[in-house]
């Protein structure tokens, strides 16, 4: 039992719940109630915690756990723990002195922002739960304050507070007595915090005492805003029959988020909201794949309204200001995702006249030229873009004002989602422009980016920042040439120099390197505060969502009979499979270090990496064989 895992409950509006196994807070975003406020962004944190604990013929024990800033873990509920389980709710067993045995589950009901807590005991006990309040924003940390507001109401089924004019009511209900007992509690610190080089302290406000007298069990039900009158075991009955579906489809589920009167998914817990690349990236694993087609098309249908210039988003932020749009790919990944849909017959006609009139919107968008110098260069056929001082691929971080890795140019794996977005629209009606694009660029590409000195591809083309304009990084952004698009980019033996340039330099149990050990910037940690994490976010990090395009590619040189099947399976499946036990329970992880042993980092949830690696199961016959984790 990992007491530092993480488990998550998402409530399908953008907010959530999380923690850990060993019932520590860790992160600042660990709570019991974390309520989008206008889904799926507004995100404010009401209820962060509890203390709870039970009294029997043996004494008090604690059932919870606390840290403190001076290395303080009171009261410490973990020496009672005997056994976890993630599924199908959050569960944690304990036993007392004296033999006591208790139970204690929680579960977000879908699509609404409530947290139902359960404890059950095998024989009559006294229980008391104290809640910690905050009524903050996710990001940041809350500190004793004179205009939280402790008092509350009663209502028929509970109680209701208003902590702050302008955040969302906590309501609680259930068969409690409530007895007022205002405190704070200081000093709380959060050691995932520390390890990024945060503020990790925080003061959180207790209202009073939820206590419940000789129970064999007892229900407190959380929730944001008016209470709710749903009945309790008609949600647990729902998320029971939700969760009874495979494991991955409810993993799957976490990310799956309303957004106005369509669907959004989340790129990431616990910080990330919707971001384009990431949603259409992941698409294709977490809902196209499974066959999840009329969420799918949902989501791409509430993209397309933004189409701008030939631009979709790559993010809306949190406080609800106007989209950004600083992505050069985000857009080709959605052609990518609208094909795979329609390949599907995921979409009725109507729909897919939209969707092919947003994907025309792109490529006419990016034709004539749109923002930050992105468009077709009539030299070759291939997409330019950049302009000094902005990240437009994926490889994005910047430090201050510095761009750790300088894109700009003809990035390679720009070209290769260019080259397959017009593929795309060339095979439709009227598509012979692009078509004729389409060849025109790819003979420009096999023209100019084989770099014979490594066998692969050259990392950017016509850069501004390289000498000689060819960036020869190994990277494994020319992995998305070789293969996981719908079309062919690349011959097949320059697919297997690519390959076997990846195994060499970039490949991992957990994903790819995004740059090779041999280059003297190679960082091997992802550690340390905001500054050194971003600085090698994408110089050797290691990140699991390039390993479904990796495999795709790897499959296609070796081939995809039995044999290769059951290599690739030992070698890139069975490695994911065990880190679903580790880090965000049933997850994967958003990166690794490059150097072993690849401790995972950043979000423990991470949308793009689920994805693939349900992309990998299905390509390598989904079910896990024999001997293998599932």
């Amino acid at each position: 039992m990992d007491l530092s895992a993480e488990w998550l409950e998402a409530d399908g509006r953008g907010g959530f719940a999380s923690g850990t196994v060993g019932l520590l807070r860790t992160r600042r975003y660990h709570a019991l109630l974390l309520a989008a406020a206008t889904p799926p962004t507004g995100r404010i944190v009401l209820v962060n915690g509890i203390e709870a604990w039970v009294e029997t013929s043996a004494g008090r024990n604690a059932l919870t756990s606390q840290a403190y800033a001076d290395g303080t873990v009171f009261p410490d509920g973990r020496t009672h723990l005997r056994d976890f389980q993630a599924a199908p709710f959050p569960s944690w067993s304990f036993v007392l002195p004296g033999g006591t045995a208790i139970t204690f589950t929680l579960f977000c009901a879908r699509d609404e922002a409530e947290t139902v807590l359960r404890w059950t005991a095998d024989r009559p006990v006294d229980l008391a739960v104290r809640p910690l309040f905050s009524g903050r924003d996710y990001h940041a940390l809350h500190h004793q304050n004179a205009a939280f507001a402790f008092g509350s109401v009663a209502t028929p089924t509970g109680r209701i507070w208003q902590p702050y004019d302008g955040v969302p009511q906590i309501s609680a209900r259930g068969d409690f007595a409530w007895t007022d007992e205002p405190v704070w509690y200081r000093g709380f610190s959060y050691a995932q915090e520390r390890e990024r080089g945060l503020d990790d302290g925080e003061d959180l406000a207790s209202p009073g005492l939820f206590t419940w007298h000789s129970v064999h069990e007892a229900t407190l039900v959380f929730r944001a805003g008016a209470p709710g009158n749903g009945r309790l075991d008609g949600l647990e009955a729902a998320e029971r029959t939700r969760r009874s579906r495979p494991a991955r489809d409810v993993a799957a589920d976490a990310y799956v988020a309303a957004r106005g009167q369509g669907r959004t998914l989340l790129a990431g817990f616990p910080w990330f909201t919707d971001w384009g690349r990431d949603t259409f990236v992941s698409i294709r694993g977490l809902l196209i794949v499974p066959g999840r087609l009329r969420e799918a098309a949902d989501v791409l249908l509430a993209w397309s309204g933004h189409v701008s210039a030939g631009m979709l988003p790559n993010r809306f932020p949190d406080a609800g200001a106007e989209p950004e749009y600083n992505a050069v790919d985000a857009s080709l990944w959605f052609v990518v995702a609208v094909h795979e849909l329609l390949a599907a017959d995921g979409a009725g006609a109507d729909q897919a006249a939209r969707l092919r009139a947003a994907v025309v919107a792109v490529l006419e968008g990016y034709a004539s030229g749109t923002r930050y110098g992105i468009a077709l260069d009539a030299r070759d056929g291939l997409l330019r873009a950049g302009v000094p001082g902005v990240q437009l691929t994926w490889m994005d971080a910047r430090v201050g004002e510095h761009v750790v890795t300088p894109r700009a140019g003809k990035p390679v794996e720009v070209q290769a989602l260019w080259i397959i977005a017009l593929r795309v629209a060339g095979a439709w009606a009227g598509g012979d422009r692009w078509q004729a694009l389409a060849d025109r660029a790819q003979a420009s590409f096999l023209a100019a980016f084989p770099d014979p000195e490594t066998g692969g591809l050259i990392d950017v083309l016509d850069s501004p920042d390289v000498q000689g304009g060819r960036d020869r990084r190994v990277r494994p952004n020319q992995v998305l040439a070789a293969g996981g698009l719908p079309f062919e980019v690349v011959t097949p033996a320059l697919r297997a120099g690519i390959v076997a340039l990846a195994e060499r330099d970039l490949l991992t149990p957990l994903g790819l390197r995004t740059l090779s050990p041999s280059d003297p910037d190679y960082r091997p940690r992802y550690a340390g505060g905001p500054a050194e994490r971003d600085g090698v976010y994408h110089q050797g990090t290691v990140w699991p969502w390039l390993l479904g395009p990796f495999v795709a590619a790897w499959l296609a040189v070796h081939g995809s009979g039995p044999e290769a099947r059951a290599e690739a399976r030992a070698r890139f499946l069975a490695p994911l499979r065990a880190h679903l036990d580790t880090a965000g329970l049933g997850h994967v992880s958003e990166v690794a270090d490059g150097d072993a042993p690849h401790r995972p980092g950043g979000c423990p949830f991470q949308a793009w990496s689920l994805g693939e690696l349900i992309r990998i199961e299905t390509m390598l016959g989904g079910e896990a064989q024999a001997g293998e984790p599932a």
